[in-house]
């Protein structure tokens, strides 16, 4: 697919993406599962670099969820090490890059040397300018919902927030989401057609893409091709046609 064709002036300000397939692209392979890991690692700095360059603003990454806490410690404590080193390897490239990282999740779930090191990175990139590329990190969007009401019930206690001013917008402004747009577009790999606790409130108008490419073979001309796909789309957001003209 040539990026050529994608249209410049209609670029999806936030693409949030489902990497889902690294296991079964191991297995495909007869590997361990970590070697589905350590290749879509290589995927991500494909994407990132070509989400970038096209001048797309936010690319939000589905990391690690807080289900994935259940898995077997041994993947667990591997994947977290993957995190770690993957994160020093690559900050280079983002500052180059002009890459800013961000997170959302509960980060206070890692591993102490994990979460240091991943909030140096958040600091040295704070200054960049280009894509926010977003790490979803210990994060479900029913925890993420929860953990809104709780705090709107602090402030609505500490008497800072009444029900009665409570709108769309000022749950929004709890979100951990709350300094960046709603995602325009959600990719999922490995042609699983479900969304999986992933930002339930803010993918409300998202696009929706499917492709059944596991993520280590999920190439740019790929990524390009979901791009096609979306500008090809009316959004309505409930409207007629005739409304959106």
């Amino acid at each position: 697919m040539d990026k050529s064709q994608i249209n410049k002036d209609r670029l999806p300000r936030h693409i949030a993406i489902i990497m889902d397939g690294n296991g079964r692209w191991a297995k495909r392979q007869g590997l361990a599962r970590m070697f589905g890991h350590k290749q879509g690692v290589e995927t991500v700095h494909n994407i990132t670099e070509a989400a970038a360059e096209i001048g797309i603003d936010y690319l939000t990454l589905y990391t690690f969820s807080t289900e994935n806490w259940n898995r077997p410690k041994e993947e667990v404590d591997a994947l977290m090490s993957l995190l770690v080193d993957t994160i020093v390897k690559e900050t280079p490239t983002l500052m180059k890059n002009n890459v800013r990282l961000l997170t959302i999740g509960d980060t206070d779930r890692l591993p102490e040397a994990a979460r240091r090191k991943f909030e140096g990175c958040i600091e040295e990139t704070a200054g960049n300018t280009g894509l926010k590329l977003v790490i979803a990190l210990s994060y479900s969007a029913r925890w993420e919902i929860v953990n809104a009401a709780r705090r709107m019930a602090a402030d609505a206690v500490a008497g800072k927030l009444r029900a009665e001013d409570i709108s769309e917008q000022t749950v929004s402004e709890y979100m951990t989401t709350r300094d960046m747009p709603d995602p325009d577009l959600l990719i999922r790999t490995s042609g699983e057609l479900r969304i999986s606790n992933f930002l339930l409130w803010q993918l409300a108008y998202s696009e929706l893409y499917f492709t059944d490419c596991l993520w280590p073979e999920f190439t740019v001309d790929e990524f390009y091709k979901a791009i096609i796909d979306y500008q090809s789309r009316e959004r309505r957001f409930g409207k007629t046609s005739e409304q959106v003209k």
